[in-house]
């Protein structure tokens, strides 16, 4: 077995504390600090930031939820939220967290409120997708329950569609490479999902979220953050058509401070380096910007790619949270 689970959740962290001290800082300031970027070390200690902490806080909650039966909105809801308002309680939740996350966590926490009320309707930071990848991982989920909780949890916090759209993309990203997909024809698959899903609105996962945009209808709503994912998809296919391994890769795809931008270059990252995943995440760290979780998700599409064994030894063994990603990652490839 691969243990694509475990490849997946170590990644992760591991590309979260790769980037966690390169994040806000450009590309010259970070070789000026850390020396060539192809040399790049995990910091001592292996510090990881708020995209691990939510990580696991939403793997907690979807485990609790699938413990009482299949995966299900109601079912889901309630323990995800209680995941994520401790989380918003923790002392350890001092790791520059997103602002969107803040406030919506902190609305969430309100008895009697519906989650709907506390999304943050026109927010599309990539604070949603750099925690979805549990749902890409978890086995035996059908494809409208994967979709459906991939977009639940992002619209707890960020309920602007493209936020919803980048986060079941990026769940069936890893979802395709974790069950064995090519590389080489993940993006075309990418497309192909998001153009049978444009005008899906996943209403028994949602409600009537959509309500509380100035849209027309819940088709017109979700189609937007659809068609914001398919742009990046597309300037991603542009950038692998003329690879440049040494260039900052958010020159291509984007910075990645909001989510399909996220997405795309942290899929750029990867992809531009398959059977080396240790020189993605480097070149993930290594960008002028938000280093962190675009290394986190470059660290999650390769471990669902290679498994497990992807990562040095030494890396592995002295990332925070070590023991719940690996336990977590049990579970699942189990």
């Amino acid at each position: 077995m691969k243990r694509a689970a475990t490849g997946s959740l170590i990644g992760l962290a591991l590309g979260d504390a790769l980037g966690f001290p390169t994040e806000f800082n450009d590309v010259p300031s970070i070789l000026a600090k850390c020396g060539s970027w192809r040399e790049m070390e995990l910091p001592k200690p292996a510090i990881v930031t708020d995209d691990t902490q939510m990580t696991l806080a939403l793997g907690r909650g979807l485990r609790t939820a699938m413990d009482s039966g299949p995966l299900a909105p109601q079912r889901m809801e309630r323990p995800v939220r209680e995941e994520f308002v401790d989380w918003y309680r923790s002392p350890e939740n001092n790791r520059a967290p997103g602002n969107t996350c803040l406030v919506a966590c902190g609305m969430l926490e309100a008895e009697g409120r519906i989650w709907q009320e506390a999304s943050q309707i026109h927010s599309k930071g990539c604070g949603a997708n750099m925690r979805v990848a549990p749902l890409g991982l978890i086995p035996g989920l059908s494809d409208e329950q994967r979709a459906g909780a991939a977009q639940l949890q992002s619209a707890l916090t960020h309920g602007h569609p493209t936020a919803l759209a980048a986060s079941d993309l990026t769940a069936h990203a890893i979802r395709l490479l974790a069950q064995g997909a090519e590389p080489t024809g993940l993006v075309g698959l990418l497309r192909s999902y998001a153009y049978d899903n444009r005008t899906r609105y996943h209403e028994r996962w949602l409600g009537g979220l959509w309500t509380r945009s100035q849209d027309p209808s819940p088709e017109h709503f979700i189609a937007r953050g659809w068609d914001e994912c398919l742009a990046a998809l597309e300037r991603l296919q542009q950038a692998l058509r003329n690879p440049s391994p040494e260039t900052d890769p958010c020159l291509a795809t984007g910075e990645g401070w909001i989510a399909e931008e996220a997405l795309a270059t942290g899929l750029l990252c990867f992809l531009l380096f398959v059977d080396e995943p240790v020189t993605a995440l480097r070149r993930a760290a290594c960008t002028s910007g938000d280093s962190d979780s675009i290394a986190c998700l470059a660290g999650a599409f390769a471990g669902a790619h290679l498994g497990a064994e992807a990562w040095p030894g030494e890396w592995a063994d002295r990332i925070e949270y070590r023991s719940e990603l690996v336990t977590l990652g049990a579970l699942w490839d189990a």
